[in-house]
């Protein structure tokens, strides 16, 4: 079966690359992605586990939330 050539490959960014897209801190992301934090922001990316003790983020995902906060801003 070929491949076409138009596919993309998702990058997956792990908590430090996050923390320098979006500049947020560690403890940011986390109070973002906490429901029971008053920082709480349903629209911030889920990360995926990489395995046992390893998340990341789609970069995608994070790019979109970012250009969403772009146009909420002004």
């Amino acid at each position: 079966m070929a491949q076409s050539s138009t596919q993309t490959h998702e990058r997956f960014q792990r908590r430090p690359m996050v923390e320098e897209m979006t500049g947020l801190s560690r403890s940011s992301i986390y109070a973002k992605m906490d429901p029971r934090n008053p920082h709480h922001d349903p629209d911030f990316p889920k990360p995926v586990r990489l395995g046992k003790r390893a998340v990341a983020w789609r970069e995608s995902e994070v790019l979109a939330w970012m250009n969403g906060r772009e146009s909420t801003a002004a």
